[in-house]
């Protein structure tokens, strides 16, 4: 008889162990209900894989399609991966004439025999879509609303900060769970919009292109960024940075240095997934940050051992949560109580 399997299966592509304490919160009768869960990272040998496959995400990749392709080709009647952050998620738009490597992520996954994904606050909910199987994008917000609540004194003075008008809409949503004020930074570079010089153009440049002598095309202006400026008062106040992802922290940096030019006596940083690479937690430790706050969907031990302001929020309860509902048949809407397009 087919069964169905649930694969809670690595923190992220590129790292493989889940957050702390999501085993331990299953507690599920296979025999009586004829179902089985498997772990991939419950023995040493897999924490042992998971060290190894942590430096590259393309690894962690063709580890997961193996493994949900020899599920498939075992009968299995349902294949549901847990992936608290989806890799390649911010290549979700075409840029130029290139690829978007999030939808092919998302083909080779159904193709691989997956059936249904578990995961936390995709960087576009768009994403969602370029699925052809159902996709369950949890939120970390309550976390994360609940941390600014608890441990951070006199939060009733403090500001919600969108780093780039692409922040603002889930600043708002902040600023109005928490009945606070709203700031914006505005000027500041645009990492989705930047053509940075990665290689991914194509055609490649050409320095002498010709066109056709009757063709003539308008020339699209350029893009003039504005001086930086803060759009909302932070003078005096506690300055609460949020975003999705932090990795490359040289923006947060430089926004917490405008915010303290502005006034702002205290910053925080509030970010679901703290991939944290390269030289963050030295640029972190160095910078006018006070505090970094993030979820351990990705792990980050090393950093924190390298960077104290780094604190770590633990969403492991609502992933234990999800896979029991769908483990047991029950509706996910409770997971989704006052969520809004903008969370």
């Amino acid at each position: 008889m087919p069964r169905k399997l649930l694969l809670p299966y690595k923190s992220v592509f590129s790292h493989f162990r889940a957050p702390r304490g999501l085993h331990d919160s299953l507690a599920m009768n296979a025999a009586r209900s004829g179902y089985r869960v498997f772990s991939a990272n419950s023995t040493a040998a897999c924490t042992e894989l998971a060290k190894r496959i942590t430096e590259d995400v393309n690894t962690a990749v063709m580890e997961l399609l193996i493994m949900a392709y020899a599920l498939k080709t075992s009968c299995a009647r349902n294949i549901i991966g847990v992936i608290p952050y989806f890799p390649y998620s911010k290549q979700s738009k075409m840029r130029k004439r290139g690829s978007i490597v999030c939808k092919l992520l998302a083909s080779m996954l159904a193709k691989a025999g997956l059936t249904h994904i578990i995961t936390m606050d995709l960087h576009q909910k768009e994403i969602q879509g370029f699925f052809s199987f159902p996709v369950d994008n949890l939120r970390a917000s309550p976390f994360l609303l609940q941390y600014i609540q608890e441990e951070i004194p006199d939060y009733r003075n403090a500001v919600i900060v969108a780093k780039s008008p692409d922040a603002a809409k889930r600043a708002q949503s902040y600023a109005e769970r928490l009945r606070l004020g709203l700031a914006v930074i505005h000027g500041e570079a645009q990492c989705t919009e930047q053509d940075m010089d990665d290689g991914r153009h194509s055609p490649p440049m050409v320095k002498n292109a010709t066109v056709h002598p009757g063709l003539e095309l308008p020339l699209m202006m350029a893009k003039e960024k504005p001086p930086i400026t803060v759009v909302g008062d932070v003078g005096g106040r506690i300055a609460i940075i949020v975003d999705d992802i932090i990795d490359d922290v040289e923006s947060f940096v430089a926004a917490a240095e405008i915010l303290k030019e502005r006034g702002a006596y205290k910053i925080f940083v509030m970010a679901t997934h703290g991939l944290l690479s390269a030289d963050a937690p030295r640029l972190i430790e160095e910078s006018s940050i006070d505090e970094v706050v993030v979820t351990n969907t990705v792990p980050h031990e090393i950093q924190k051992l390298q960077c104290p302001k780094i604190k770590t929020v633990d969403i492991s309860l609502i992933l234990s949560e999800a896979i029991r509902r769908i483990h047991n048949g029950e509706s996910m809407a409770y997971l989704f109580r006052n969520i809004t397009v903008d969370d």
